[in-house]
């Protein structure tokens, strides 16, 4: 037992372990040195294997990127400013505004229900293109002041779309609406937009900035008339002739 521990041992494996195929004869055997891990130092183990085998080419190597999601820059999406103006006004035509006094209380007060819709034109009052639709929930009354209002209304375009707002509605001072959203031209806009009041709830003056669109038509731009009490539209879009709307105006 002590002698077979001691002396190095041969035995013959008969099992095709792979060699490199350079080996020239068939018929020739080759010596590879084994260490057996739990072994002293002088228990050398030789492994004696045939050369009609070969060892298999490395594994294909594979590899993979990944690409970075893109920052805001990289996207299409336009983030310069332009500028719309609209004229809201009210020509005590379309039975707006309705008081949906739901308080059940004499005086305005929390709760009650605003849903309007009026008429808008251009900046330049030279054309109709338009109405606005939504409604205002009455949030604070302020006696000798004037009410404040949470706003969620419409824009309308006709066939360019429409722009959404959202926000405190103020009868007593300017105020800035969230631009939430869009269709059209006008799908993807952000921003905000500026609210004047010139005379409750008749008169209003409103200047977009958009965000997020591509550029705006012509015929909705143009210089805009300073908002005052006395600034009516032009007679030609009040009457809605051919050149003074836009196409498919909503009314």
């Amino acid at each position: 037992m002590a002698s077979s521990t001691s002396s190095a041992l041969n035995f013959s494996y008969s099992s095709k372990l792979l060699i490199p195929r350079s080996v020239s004869s068939p018929s020739a055997q080759q010596l590879l040195p084994f260490k057996f891990c739990n072994a002293s130092p002088s228990h050398n183990l030789t492994l004696r294997c045939s050369t009609n085998c070969s060892f298999p080419k490395p594994a294909r190597s594979l590899s993979f990127s990944c690409k970075a999601q893109s920052s805001p820059s990289d996207s299409p999406r336009p983030s310069e400013v332009q500028e719309l103006n609209v004229y809201e006004i009210n020509e005590r035509d379309r039975q707006s505004p309705a008081y949906l006094r739901l308080s059940q209380k004499s005086v305005n007060s929390l709760g009650d229900l605003v849903p309007f819709t009026n008429k808008i034109y251009t900046g330049n009052l030279e054309k109709r293109v338009g109405v606005t639709a939504g409604i205002c929930v009455l949030i604070q009354n302020i006696p000798g002041k004037g009410d404040r209002y949470e706003a969620i209304y419409s824009f309308y375009f006709g066939d360019y779309g429409h722009i959404s707002v959202q926000g405190s509605y103020l009868t007593y001072e300017d105020t800035y609406l969230s631009i939430t959203g869009g269709s059209g031209i006008f799908e993807g806009a952000y921003g905000q937009v500026k609210l004047q009041q010139i005379i409750f709830p008749f008169k209003l003056f409103y200047t977009f900035y958009l965000k997020g669109i591509k550029d705006l038509p012509a015929e909705l731009l143009g210089k805009p008339i300073p908002p005052a009490p006395h600034v009516e539209p032009s007679p030609a879009a009040k009457a809605c002739e051919p050149h003074a709307v836009i196409s498919n105006f909503t009314d």
